[in-house]
């Protein structure tokens, strides 16, 4: 005899608008304070949106976009995102019609500069053992080859 079973739909449970659905398997863990400092601004972008806003000093986001050429819309929000949770980058919201954003650097961020700059100075020194590619003088560290 065969026995009929209803089973109750799978509900699923709304996310937040903007809420991310990925989630992170494994806390982060820094074991150095050079881990701590690449987190900070290591990576392709965070370093560019440092050297951007210092040699600009406070951008609007289209500003900012623009200056950072091939970066998606989704890739700039989350690192400026990031970069405002560690006190890098500040927001400054103003109260008009049409909304106006800025972003700047913090005094935390700004002592990175010289960091990001040794880092320039040592690749531009060292980039010719890499390839046959040329790098361009920075127009934001003013590395000169």
């Amino acid at each position: 005899m065969l026995k009929t079973v209803k089973t109750m739909p799978a509900v699923r449970g709304r996310r937040k608008r903007g809420a991310s659905v990925y989630q992170k398997k494994l806390e982060e863990d820094i074991r150095c304070p050079l881990e701590y400092g690449l987190k900070i601004f290591g990576g392709k972008w965070k370093s560019r949106v440092i050297c951007v806003l210092y040699s600009r000093k406070t951008l609007r986001y289209s500003e900012l976009r623009g200056e950072m050429y091939n970066i998606t819309d989704a890739v700039l929000a989350s690192t400026l995102k990031e970069m405002i949770s560690d006190g890098i980058v500040c927001r400054t919201s103003y109260n008009e019609i049409p909304p106006r954003v800025e972003y700047s650097l913090t005094a935390k961020g700004e002592t990175t500069v010289p960091i990001l700059q040794s880092i320039c100075q040592w690749a531009g020194h060292y980039h010719k053992d890499v390839g046959d590619y040329r790098i361009s003088i920075c127009r934001k560290c003013d590395h000169r080859d």
